[in-house]
């Protein structure tokens, strides 16, 4: 009896490999997971101490749908500080950043609406596009271009059925940074056409090469792009679900009729912890940053000693998106590697057509276990 708009839309390929792993974990099993894109880090002191402090003062409560003011406002400021989006806090939505896309896409997508999507991208994109009955339109990248959009390819994807752009700066799973001739000539292909943009930021600040731009702050862009990011990676916060849209007060005002009508709205104590994490001290954050940076490094050092395997150096984020040569399916390597040498990664082909031949590293473990891990990858591959 499951709905229509249900039958086709697969389980998250991420959550799966994860949720498989727990269960070989609790057999007994030795696996070393490069699923989850989750930090390993510890949510810092002072924002858990927030938490603690808003859970004695009773804030345990119903917020406004929108969130509370003081982390809306904070967010606008920060947005505005760092990113250059002409935003105040009436422009911020408080919500679980894959939420934010879940119901962008409820809210402006109709059936047979077109989204122009770069390809591979994370995998919950096409079933958001899907769900609210839509189509994605998928404009592959390149490995020799380091998975970096070429503009001239969305321009020609464009048709009256286009509604929207989704991009994702830096990129899961690629790792790559849009420059910023790329993201004005999107831009000047949204104006043209008279597209929204869907922008996740989600990984904004882990970020080792280049500059992150929010394609937002170019002029004529703010009312037409829905900026989503959050806390999840920056701070170690994936469990508390806590992030956000940044739009106009009209688009504000539409997704949060959704918000009202599903979620009501995010946890109380979670919010007030979150103004600590935006306005309290960072350096925590930062350090997050370059330990990020020295796994990348040593995880790229490692994987070009293994035979059959060529891979970019990501700019941002804290993933591996390496091509291999074995003529096999990218599903049935994901599962062989995790059945035979206990290594989980994620399939390419779950993040679209062009991922075939790929399979996703996080690399947001220990270093340790990058080590383990690897020489069990090239292991396997050799045995392969």
């Amino acid at each position: 009896m499951v709905s229509e708009r249900l039958k086709n839309i697969p389980a998250s390929g991420t959550v799966a490999i994860s949720n498989k792993v727990s269960r070989l974990k609790a057999e007994g099993q030795d696996i070393i997971s490069f699923s989850m894109g989750e930090p390993d880090f510890t949510t810092p002191a002072n924002i858990v101490d927030a938490c603690i402090g808003s859970l004695n003062n009773g804030f345990t409560h119903y917020t406004p749908s929108p969130g509370i003011p003081e982390l809306r406002r904070a967010v606008a400021e920060t947005a505005l500080a760092e990113n250059k989006i002409p935003c105040r806090g009436a422009n911020v939505l408080i919500t679980p950043t894959k939420q934010a896309i879940f119901m962008a896409c409820l809210a402006y997508l109709d059936p047979g609406d077109e989204v122009i999507l770069p390809d591979p991208a994370w995998v919950s994109y096409e079933a958001c596009i899907r769900l609210a009955g839509a189509v994605p339109v998928f404009i592959p990248t390149k490995f020799e271009e380091e998975f970096i959009v070429d503009p001239a390819l969305i321009e020609a994807a464009v048709t009256p059925k286009t509604r929207m752009i989704i991009i994702n700066s830096p990129s899961n799973p690629t790792g790559c940074v849009l420059p910023e001739s790329v993201l004005r000539q999107i831009a000047s292909i949204a104006v043209r056409y008279d597209l929204l943009v869907l922008s996740d930021e989600i990984y904004e600040k882990v970020i080792y090469d280049g500059e992150h731009i929010s394609i937002a702050s170019f002029p004529d862009m703010f009312d037409r792009t829905i900026t989503v990011s959050g806390l999840s990676k920056t701070y170690a916060m994936t469990g508390w679900r806590i992030g956000w849209a940044i739009a106009s007060e009209e688009c504000i005002s539409n997704l949060n009729k959704l918000q009202s009508h599903s979620i009501s709205c995010c946890v109380s104590f979670a919010q007030q912890a979150s103004v600590e994490a935006l306005k309290g001290r960072q350096d925590d954050r930062c350090r997050f940053v370059r330990e990020f940076k020295q796994r990348r490094d040593l995880a790229i050092d490692l994987i070009t000693e293994m035979k059959g395997l060529d891979v970019n150096s990501p700019q941002g984020a804290f993933y591996l998106f390496p091509r291999y040569e074995p003529d096999i399916k990218s599903a049935v390597l994901a599962t062989r590697l995790l059945e035979q040498a206990h290594v989980a990664v994620t399939p390419g082909s779950a993040f679209g057509p062009a991922g075939e031949g790929f399979f996703r590293i996080s690399y947001a473990t220990s270093e340790e276990q990058i080590r383990v891990g690897f020489e069990r990858i090239k292991k396997f591959l050799a045995d392969l």
